[in-house]
């Protein structure tokens, strides 16, 4: 990857034993640091107090603004990366999810927009549609009072209507890097030569999703008299490669551990085979009724199967993965969102950047490939300072992975108690769900599957009736 480089302004019976353990991890310091140029600045730093809006020196318009969002103090995030940002200076963040992020990078945008305002003022870069959507939610809300226009410039939408809220000049334009490129290319009369801001968010999901080459257009196409901001949970060495390309003197705020799961946080296992994957999940979620529930699977298919099993179980579960349509996605964000249904069975699509606040529980159904994926998965819960309960199925072939991740995390995930006799007596009906969710499934992968079974039931009526007559 080339970046052109910027001007120097700037876890039952069969099975009954855990996996074996790992050796002794040191302990991760709760020290949180803070780099101005590169050089840690810890020692200058005095013990942390509670630190208010208005110390921060908000605009009268932010303080209400941020009253009204709900937020009564600062995220760490935001306390330590606003005394420099509203000062003119380039951020990179280091912070875990669900930390504050989105507030810290909208608040300073929408400041200097009150002082200066212009169309096409900030561009957002975020790696997924749903997080696009998110973000321009915040910054509608923090803009209310001055009537901030946002444009969520993502794929699977219309691009000729995107073209049109485009040519309305919009303040914000949040977007995924492929389809504002393709903007830029193609849409004529469109430019971003004027534009003040650019914000990086989830900048390591962006570039493990192989959007180098349309960050490096983005790049090239802005103005290098801007102010950058590049948040992301962990440094790689492509982030790092990015930062030297895209921001001039950037202050680096680092306020969590490499790869720390929050406090808040209980982190169990169950260790099943297999073939029981399905029933004891079950049981978890009928022992644990009553939460929210975030369900991770290792694919698409996967997540259409298993909510449709557990919708045949009786349960409220919606799918969310990258098969399904902008408004799909979108219409099972909505109806977990407002508790029309409580359980969301998401691929990693989601595990990044969405703050649902009512999430209880997040089940990994299938332990995820890469261990770094458990920290933002597991992160969709115990945010903002609640607590929240995650749990991993491991079976026999999950055994290496689940060790990778406990190896990561420093820690030793507790073992989640289960009664197998209540277990074994949902097996019948789980399996009677399975078979069906299997039917609907392949009836929609094949196309009319609806109109199928429809035919196939009015059969079976006619030959019902036909045999009551004889």
């Amino acid at each position: 990857m080339r970046y052109k480089r910027r001007r120097k302004k700037k876890i039952l019976s069969t099975i009954t034993q855990p996996p074996p353990p790992l050796k002794e991890e040191k302990k991760a310091q709760d020290k949180d640091l803070v780099e101005s140029k590169g050089k840690p600045a810890e020692e200058n730093m005095e013990e942390k107090k509670e630190t208010t809006w208005e110390e921060l020196g908000l605009s009268e318009s932010m303080l209400q603004a941020v009253k009204n969002m709900g937020w009564k103090k600062p995220s760490e995030i935001q306390r330590e990366s606003l005394p420099f940002s509203l000062k003119g200076k380039d951020i990179i963040g280091l912070a875990e999810t669900g930390s504050g992020k989105t507030g810290a990078f909208a608040i300073p945008i929408v400041e200097a927009l009150l002082n200066s305002p212009q169309p096409y003022f900030a561009l957002v870069l975020a790696p997924t549609r749903e997080l696009a959507y998110q973000i321009s939610e915040q910054f509608e809300a923090l803009g209310a009072e001055i009537g901030l226009k946002t444009a969520v410039i993502v794929g699977g939408m219309d691009i000729i209507d995107q073209a049109i809220i485009l040519a309305k000049r919009p303040h914000i334009i949040v977007a995924t890097p492929g389809r504002i490129v393709d903007h830029l290319e193609n849409t004529k009369g469109f430019s971003l030569r004027t534009l003040k801001f650019l914000c990086m968010d989830e900048a390591d999901r962006l570039l493990n999703m192989d959007f180098e080459k349309e960050l490096d257009k983005i790049l090239d196409v802005i103005p290098t008299e801007r102010r950058t901001f590049l948040f992301s949970a962990t440094m790689t060495s492509k982030v790092k490669k990015l930062q030297r390309a895209s921001l001039s003197d950037p202050v680096k705020i680092v306020v969590s551990h490499k790869y720390q799961t929050v406090s808040g946080l209980k982190q169990h296992y169950i260790f099943v085979p297999a073939k029981f994957k399905d029933v004891y999940t079950t049981y978890i979620l009928n022992e644990m009724a009553g939460n929210s529930f975030m369900l991770f699977v290792a694919t698409c298919e996967h997540s259409q199967r298993v909510a449709m099993m557990l919708r045949n179980l009786g349960f409220l579960a919606i799918p969310l993965h990258g098969k399904l349509s902008q408004p799909k996605r979108l219409a099972s964000l909505n109806k977990f969102r407002s508790g029309e249904a409580e359980i969301l069975v998401a691929t990693d699509v989601a595990s990044r950047g969405l703050d649902i606040p009512q999430v209880d529980v997040v089940i990994n159904f299938d332990v995820p490939t890469h261990s770094k994926d458990y920290i933002h998965r597991v992160g969709r819960t115990a945010r903002a300072g609640r607590s929240g309960i995650a749990i991993t199925v491991v079976t026999q072939y999950d055994v290496e992975l689940f060790q990778r991740i406990e190896d990561l995390i420093g820690q030793k995930l507790t073992k989640y108690p289960t009664d197998q006799e209540a277990v074994m007596i949902l097996l019948e009906r789980v399996t009677e769900a399975q078979r069906i969710a299997a039917m609907e499934l392949r009836d929609s992968l094949s196309g009319g599957g609806k109109k199928q079974r429809g035919h196939r039931h009015q059969r079976q009526k006619q030959k019902g009736r036909h045999s009551g007559r004889r």
